[in-house]
C-alpha cells in the first residue's frame, strides 16, 4: 500500500482497529497506525494532512456502513 491507496488503507485500519474512536485520533497517531499496517510500504515524506484527512474520512464512512 502507498499513501494514495486511501480506500485500501481505510479498509485495513477498520480491520485492524474495529473499535477505535476515529474522530479523536491525532494525525501523528494516525500516521503511525498507517505505517505500522502490514503491507504498507511508502515513504513518510509523501504523506500530508490532506491525505490523512481523506483516509480518516474514508475510514469513518466504512464504519458507518457497518
Amino acid at each position: 500500500m502507498k499513501w494514495l491507496d486511501i480506500e485500501e488503507i481505510a479498509e485495513a485500519l477498520q480491520e485492524e482497529y474495529p473499535e477505535f474512536d476515529i474522530l479523536s485520533v491525532r494525525f501523528t497517531a494516525l500516521r503511525k497506525m498507517i505505517t505500522d499496517l502490514e503491507g504498507f510500504n511508502d515513504e513518510d515524506d509523501k504523506c500530508n494532512e490532506k491525505i490523512l484527512e481523506a483516509i480518516q474520512a474514508n475510514w469513518l464512512e466504512l464504519r458507518e456502513e457497518e
